[in-house]
């Protein structure tokens, strides 16, 4: 009996000393072929005074779902748990094991899998039909780990990034990252002015006055949070969000410029189709091998298109020539170059001009994204993982469990031992 316990026990990877596995055998429920172990779980001592004088006072049967290999042939331990009276205290108690929690018949073993499984960009349908269990199960897993998130506010990273993501309800979400490490500080369920300020005020002075950047978009009020949450801190724009407002300026003002010619004009096609190649480095434009286009009729390179299109409007080419000295700054980290683009006086368009005055009202911080090695490329990076979560999941109308999501698919979660998540 003993040979034939330990063999059920090691193909089990139960390891209970507790537990007595008298017999197993197959049974057919709904259709469904299932595997059943039955065993006995007896306790050797009583749990409250420690007495090995006990009298058995019957069995209660739980039936336990267990990890399977084979999805379609679900296994499940019969578990006898054997009561008892305590002949010295004369208290009553019943046998319990690590093999699942008290009123629960879904063992520990399933759970963690399944919470290794919801490390992963999968469905939580998919979750639960793969291991046997309810999809209501795969949800308590989840929130059962919701609370091993909740961080201090004793410390914050030198270098912060702000931004925010579109989840619950197709609302924004405020998201902040460790601007090294590409760790998630926190996500907060909005990003208005007040819950933020709120937010950091809890951290201590010490930990504030640590943070020395905090990277961000041309959002005007993290700005003001910044300047009194951390007085310490620089503020950076980000490189990428100042090149897009301005190729998205160049870009408007090129499509107000195409609708003041006719639609079979040579400026017209020399506007209209190669439209990708304007907002392009000019560095970075073909300048040797010409093609030939049907909408112009002509063999021109990739230079030559862009130079006859910003040909068309005096103001589309100072806008173009604009754009490009700004990148070479950028790129060249150049500040002085920076604020005479930014300051300087040349006939642009309208959107343009809003976004050169908008770089000069924030020059020190557009001054300090040129310089700085730190951007929100980490933060839009993890925003783009965030969004195969939502899509997967069509949506979330809990935002605890989509918090709980992401978090679990960091790669530090993931490096975690799951059982430390499951612990209360």
């Amino acid at each position: 009996m003993s040979s034939y316990n330990n063999s059920i026990k090691f193909s089990l990877d139960i390891e209970d000393s507790n537990i007595i596995f008298e017999d197993y055998f197959y049974r057919i429920e709904h259709g469904i072929k299932q595997k059943i172990y039955q065993a006995v779980l007896i306790p050797p001592a009583f749990p409250y005074c420690g007495s090995v004088s006990l009298v058995h006072n019957g069995r209660l049967k739980t039936e336990i779902r267990y990890l399977t290999a084979n999805a379609s042939r679900p296994v499940i331990i019969r578990l006898l748990k054997q009561r008892v009276l305590c002949r010295d205290c004369k208290k009553r108690s019943m046998a319990q094991s690590h093999l699942a929690d008290k009123y629960c018949c879904i063992s520990n073993a399933s759970k963690l899998k399944v919470l290794s499984a919801l490390t992963e960009d999968r469905s939580m349908t998919s979750i639960a039909r793969e291991h046997n269990v309810s999809v209501n199960t795969v949800q308590r897993v989840l929130a059962s780990c919701s609370h091993r998130f909740i961080d201090g506010y004793d410390y914050l990273p030198e270098h912060l990034a702000f931004d925010e993501f579109k989840g619950v309800d197709r609302k924004l979400h405020f998201i902040c990252l460790d601007g090294e490490k590409h760790e998630v500080v926190q996500i907060l369920r909005t990003r208005l002015k007040k819950h933020l300020l709120r937010y950091f005020g809890k951290f201590t002075p010490q930990a504030r006055d640590n943070v020395k950047t905090v990277t961000m978009d041309l959002n005007f009020y993290y700005q003001d949070i910044v300047r009194a949450c951390f007085p310490k801190a620089q503020i950076v724009i980000d490189r990428f969000h100042m090149v897009q407002m301005l190729t998205r300026s160049l870009n408007s003002f090129r499509v107000s410029t195409i609708k003041r010619f006719d639609k079979r004009s040579r400026q017209y096609q020399l506007l209209k189709s190669p439209w990708k190649l304007y907002l392009k480095n000019y560095k970075d434009l073909d300048k040797v091998h010409p093609h030939y286009n049907w909408h112009y009729k002509d063999y021109l390179t990739q230079e030559q298109i862009v130079a006859e299109g910003i040909e068309c409007s005096e103001r589309l080419k100072s806008s173009y020539n604009l754009m490009q000295d700004f990148f070479q700054a950028l790129k060249n980290e150049d500040t002085d170059m920076l604020k005479r683009v930014i300051h300087s006086k040349a006939e642009v368009g309208p959107l343009m001009h809003k976004t050169l005055l908008t770089f000069k009202h924030n020059l020190r911080a557009v001054l300090n994204g040129a310089t700085s090695s730190y951007s929100n490329g980490c933060l839009e990076g993890f925003n783009r993982k965030i969004k195969p979560i939502e899509r997967t999941a069509f949506g979330y109308s809990n935002f605890t469990n989509l918090l709980t999501r992401i978090r679990l698919e960091e790669n530090k979660i993931k490096q975690k031992e799951p059982n430390s998540l499951l612990t209360v």
